[in-house]
């Protein structure tokens, strides 16, 4: 049987450059809408039962990221239920910068991905699972330029107001993986902390902000090519109705706190990028990001703040950045959380490295940070 390469489905992307060798594959990955980005691939291999294969991801030096490769192992899975990291190089000398990816399947089909993907299939479910159960409102906020809609669930009766949202860049599937753990958190009669911020906050929680990309299998941009974490100053109909269709939500029912879920293609930490540049910050926001972080700390030990991006100099922020955006604009807490792509290195797992479940663990954790702040906000 031939050996075949396939990414014709939800979040697929690759291409099949040559077959050297029955047993290696050169494989290129499309470039985003917009023509900025590469580095989110998702590809089934068919007909290598118990064969030893050799895939090369080549050119990889123009990709969006090409420090997210040195010590990065590509997920793998046979059942595309389980994923676990595969034997996997890099080297930036090599046709351009390629990825080498060893496995041998024990079936005829097997899955590679840089991350544990999220369908939309999936997504439905989540939205539909979620809707049913007691307490949750579920609605539309307009529609992407696919046509597909741009969900959002409410929960809780409280005073505050909280926006959790996740996938601006939909290649950081991980992100949406968080978002499950969270709203089945949220959701649960016995846990105390959710129980507290039903009661405290109304919680508006948008799992996907970018089904277009997701389904598209883009890394960072929406169907006209837009990057939507560079569009929140000005956001158009034509270019970035998904961010336009949040923000104008946001304006209706304030912001007293929001977090914005992403991963990281290079580092090997989870942390949080803040809004200590914005023109009008005050030292209420930045003791109660302090304090949000050190209580993340206290609740999830892969949670770390020795590592993460530069601070902007006062007054440097980049506003057309969600998390500046909302600082600015409704003076609340907000903040970016940023998850790995590669392991973890606080508390590495040399099998699964950082994985869907360990994802929703930390959404876990982040309700009870925010269940901790959540008197002190307003």
């Amino acid at each position: 049987m031939a050996i075949t390469v396939s990414s014709a489905f939800d979040s697929g992307n690759i291409q099949l450059v040559d077959q050297p060798d029955p047993g290696t594959l050169r494989l290129a990955i499309n470039r985003d809408a917009g023509g900025e980005f590469l580095q989110w691939f998702h590809f089934r291999v068919s007909g290598a039962a118990g064969s030893r294969l050799t895939l090369k991801i080549v050119g990889l030096a123009q990709s969006a990221y090409p420090g997210g490769w040195p010590g990065y192992r590509a997920r793998m899975s046979e059942d595309r239920q389980t994923w676990a990291q595969a034997e996997t190089s890099y080297d930036a000398q090599e046709d351009d910068g390629t990825l080498t990816i060893s496995v041998q399947p024990s079936g005829d089909s097997v899955w590679l991905a840089y991350f544990a993907p999220y369908s939309m299939e999936r997504h439905h479910d989540l939205i539909a699972s979620t809707a049913a159960r007691p307490g949750v409102r579920a609605h539309v906020l307009g529609y992407s330029l696919d046509g597909q809609p741009i969900d959002c669930l409410e929960i809780g009766d409280g005073p505050r107001v909280c926006w959790i949202y996740a996938r601006q860049h939909p290649g950081e599937s991980m992100a949406e993986w968080w978002m499950e753990g969270a709203l089945q958190e949220l959701t649960d009669p016995a846990s105390a902390s959710a129980r507290l911020l039903r009661a405290k906050a109304r919680l508006f929680l948008v799992p996907n902000m970018n089904p277009d990309g997701s389904r598209r299998g883009h890394l960072r941009t929406n169907a006209a090519g837009a990057n939507l974490n560079r569009e929140w100053a000005a956001p158009t109909p034509e270019r970035s109705p998904e961010v336009l269709h949040v923000l104008s939500r946001m304006a209706e029912t304030g912001v007293d706190f929001a977090l914005d879920v992403h991963g990281d293609e290079a580092l090997p930490h989870n942390f949080i990028a803040g809004f200590e540049g914005i023109p009008s910050i005050t030292e209420r926001q930045l003791e109660l990001l302090a304090r949000f972080k050190d209580r993340l700390c206290q609740h999830a030990p892969e949670f770390q703040t020795k590592v993460g991006y530069p601070v902007a100099a006062p007054g440097k922020a980049n506003l057309a950045m969600s998390t500046n955006q909302l600082a600015e604009r409704f003076g609340c807490v907000s903040a970016t959380l940023e998850m790995p792509f590669k392991d973890c290195s606080d508390l590495p797992d040399p099998v699964h490295g950082w994985s869907p479940d360990r994802s929703k663990r930390l959404g876990v954790s982040c309700l009870a940070a925010l269940a901790d702040i959540i008197d002190d906000l307003r």
